[in-house]
C-alpha cells in the first residue's frame, strides 16, 4: 500500500428547505475546512435540501446549477467536496417522478457520484416510495488514498464496506441524515465502529446535526439528523466525535495505519463467501 496522509474534515451541518441557504452553509463550512488544512471535506446526506420537504421539484442532474455551484466552491478552494444531493430518477407506476439519493464528489482531479444502494424502508419511513436505488459501489482517489462511498441506511449492510475495501478503499465515507428515536444514536455509533472493523478501514461518519440543538422540533417520520459525526480508526477506535449541534471536526488519515490493521487483523483476507 502506498504511504500517504490526507487531512479530512467532517462538516456536521443542519440544512433546511432553501437550496440557496444550504449552499451558503456549504460554502462557509468548506472555507473553514480549507482554513483548517483539510484536503477533503465531507458534508451529510440531504445537504441540498433536508428531508421532510419535497424533493422531486429540486432534483437536478450532476451538471445542473446546484452541482455546478458546489463544483465552483471546490475549484476555488482547491478542495475535494463530498455532499448529498438529489438527482432525477424514474417515473413511478402512478406517473410520479422519483429521485436518486446521490453523493456528489468533486474537486481537484476528482469527479464522481454515488447513488444510495440500500433505501430506508424502516421505522415507518418508506424511502423507496420516492427514491430509486443505486446498483454499484463507488470509490475514488484523493491525495494518494482511496475512499469508498455510502449513505445512511447503507451503514447496516457490511458487504458494501468490504466491497469498497476490496476495491482499495482505506477509508469509508458515510453521509447520513439519521432518524431520531430511542437507541438510534447508540445504533449509529455502534454501526460506525463495526463497519470500520469489518473493513479494517477508517470510517468517516458525517451526519446532519440534530435540529433540536437549534430549538427546531421536526414533525413527521422524516429522518432529519441526530449529529454525532465521528472519525473511526481501522481498529474501531473513536478518534473524534461531535455531539448534536453543528460543528466541524478534522482528522489526519494515514495509509500506514490501515496497512498495520490489515496485517495484524486480516479479516478481508480471511473472509469466506457462503
Amino acid at each position: 500500500m502506498e504511504e500517504a496522509t490526507v487531512r479530512v474534515a467532517l462538516a456536521q451541518i443542519i440544512t433546511g428547505r432553501d437550496l440557496a441557504a444550504n449552499l451558503s452553509l456549504l460554502d462557509a463550512y468548506a472555507h473553514k475546512a480549507k482554513a483548517g488544512g483539510a484536503d477533503l471535506v465531507v458534508f451529510p446526506e440531504a445537504t441540498m435540501r433536508a428531508f421532510g420537504n419535497p424533493l422531486t421539484d429540486i432534483a437536478e442532474p450532476l451538471d445542473g446549477p446546484w452541482a455546478r455551484r458546489v463544483r465552483s466552491v471546490a475549484e476555488t478552494l482547491d478542495l475535494v467536496i463530498v455532499a448529498g444531493m438529489f438527482t432525477p430518477g424514474s417515473l413511478s407506476g402512478d406517473g410520479r417522478r422519483k429521485v436518486r439519493n446521490t453523493l456528489l464528489v468533486t474537486g481537484p482531479g476528482v469527479e464522481t457520484s454515488y447513488d444510495k444502494v440500500h433505501l430506508f424502508d424502516a421505522f415507518g419511513f418508506l424511502e423507496s416510495d420516492t427514491v430509486d436505488p443505486g446498483t454499484e459501489p463507488v470509490t475514488f482517489d484523493a491525495g494518494g488514498l482511496t475512499f469508498g462511498l455510502s449513505t445512511c441506511y447503507d451503514i447496516r449492510f457490511p458487504a458494501l464496506f468490504t466491497a469498497n475495501a476490496e476495491r482499495g478503499a482505506v477509508a469509508n465515507i458515510i453521509c447520513a441524515s439519521w432518524g431520531s428515536g430511542p437507541g438510534k444514536v447508540e445504533q449509529w455509533q455502534l454501526l460506525s465502529r463495526a463497519r470500520a472493523l469489518d473493513s479494517t478501514s477508517y470510517v468517516l461518519a458525517c451526519g446532519q446535526g440534530d435540529p433540536v440543538s437549534q430549538g427546531i422540533r421536526a414533525g413527521g417520520a422524516a429522518p432529519t439528523g441526530v449529529g454525532h459525526s465521528a472519525v473511526i480508526s481501522p481498529f474501531g477506535e473513536v478518534l473524534d466525535e461531535l455531539e448534536g449541534a453543528r460543528g466541524l471536526l478534522f482528522a489526519d488519515l494515514d495509509a500506514a495505519v490501515v496497512e498495520e490493521a490489515r496485517r495484524n487483523l486480516p479479516v478481508l483476507a480471511n473472509r469466506r463467501d457462503f
